[in-house]
C-alpha cells in the first residue's frame, strides 16, 4: 500500500467514525426524548385516570373537584372545529389551486408565497392579538364561539395551504398532459385528475392543523375564551371554553383534586388528538388505494 492509498484509508475510516459518533448522538437524543415522554405519559395517567369516568364528561366545571367536569369545554372544542374547518378548508384548498395552477411564476407570486411560507411559521399568539383586533373589536364579535373560530381559522391556514401545495405539486405532471391530450380544460383537468390524486396529502395536512388548533392556548386566551364557564354554546355568538383554557385553569389551582381531574382533562385532550391523526391516517391511506386502483 503506497502513502495515497493510506491517507485515503486514513480518510476513510475518520468518516465511519464521525458518522459512528453522529449515528449514537442521534440515538441517544431520541431516547431522551422518547424517555421524558414516556415519564410524562405515565404521571398523567397515573394521576388522572381515577378521575376519568363519563360523570367527569357530561359535567360542568365546579368550584368542588369532585363535582368538576368537562362538559362545558368538550363541547366548546367541537363547535370550534364544526366553525373552523368548513372555513379554512376551501379558502386553503382554492388558494393552494391558484398558486400552483392558475398563476403566473412572476414577482407577485413570489411575494404571495413568501408571505405564505412565512406566516406558516408565525407564534400562535400573533393570531390571538389579530383576532382580537379584528374579530373581538372592530367587527364587534366580542368574546363568543365566532370570533375564537375565526381566529383559529386564520392560524390553520397557512399550514393548510402549504400542505394543500405539497400534494398537489406531487401529482405527476404527465397526468396533466394526458387530459390536455384528451380534450380537457384547466378546470376539468384539476377537477377530475390533480385534485383526486391530491386529496390524501390535502386532507392529511387540514386534519392535523386542525388538530394543532385544537391544542393551542395563547389564541384562545388572548381572544377571550373564558376559564370558567358552566354552559354549553347555543349559537356563534355565546361564550365559550375549550379543552386547553379548562385544563389551564385547573393546574392553576392548588389543590391537589384540581391537578387530578387536569390529569383527566389532558388525557381526553390527548385521546381527542390522537384520534383526529388516526383518521387523517386512515383517510390517506384510503384514497391512496382508491388512486391507485
Amino acid at each position: 500500500m503506497n502513502g495515497a492509498d493510506a491517507q485515503h484509508a486514513m480518510r476513510l475510516a475518520a468518516r465511519k467514525r464521525k458518522n459512528a459518533l453522529f449515528h449514537a448522538l442521534c440515538l441517544v437524543a431520541s431516547l431522551v426524548g422518547i424517555l421524558v415522554l414516556v415519564i410524562l405519559l405515565a404521571d398523567i395517567l397515573a394521576k388522572g385516570l381515577g378521575s376519568l369516568d363519563w360523570q367527569f364528561l357530561m359535567s360542568f366545571p365546579s368550584r368542588f373537584p369532585h363535582k368538576a367536569g368537562l362538559k362545558s369545554a368538550l363541547f366548546g372544542t367541537m363547535w370550534l372545529v364544526v366553525i373552523m374547518a368548513p372555513i379554512a378548508f376551501p379558502v386553503g384548498v382554492g388558494t393552494a389551486i391558484y398558486l400552483e395552477e392558475y398563476a403566473r411564476q412572476n414577482w407577485l407570486q413570489k411575494v404571495i408565497q413568501t408571505n405564505i411560507n412565512n406566516l406558516a411559521g408565525v407564534p400562535s399568539i400573533i393570531y390571538g392579538l389579530l383576532g382580537l383586533a379584528v374579530f373581538v373589536r372592530a367587527l364587534g364579535l366580542g368574546r363568543s364561539l365566532l370570533a375564537g373560530a375565526l381566529t383559529m381559522a386564520l392560524l390553520v391556514l397557512p399550514i393548510i395551504i402549504v400542505a394543500s401545495q405539497e400534494a398537489i405539486r406531487s401529482v405527476p405532471i404527465s397526468l396533466r398532459h394526458a387530459s390536455y391530450a384528451l380534450g380537457a380544460s384547466r378546470w376539468q383537468t384539476v377537477r377530475y385528475v390533480v385534485l383526486p390524486s391530491a386529496i390524501p396529502g390535502i386532507l392529511t395536512g387540514t386534519i392535523l392543523a386542525v388538530s394543532r388548533a385544537v391544542g393551542e392556548t395563547a389564541p384562545m386566551l388572548i381572544v377571550g375564551a373564558w376559564a370558567f364557564i358552566a354552559s354549553t354554546p347555543k349559537s356563534t355568538l355565546d361564550p365559550f371554553t375549550v379543552l386547553p383554557m379548562q385544563i389551564y385553569n385547573w393546574t392553576t389551582r392548588p389543590q391537589a383534586g384540581f391537578q387530578e381531574i387536569a390529569a383527566a382533562g389532558i388525557i381526553v385532550l390527548l385521546v381527542l388528538l390522537l384520534t383526529m391523526n388516526a383518521v387523517a391516517i386512515f383517510l390517506r391511506n384510503r384514497y391512496q388505494r382508491r388512486s391507485e386502483e
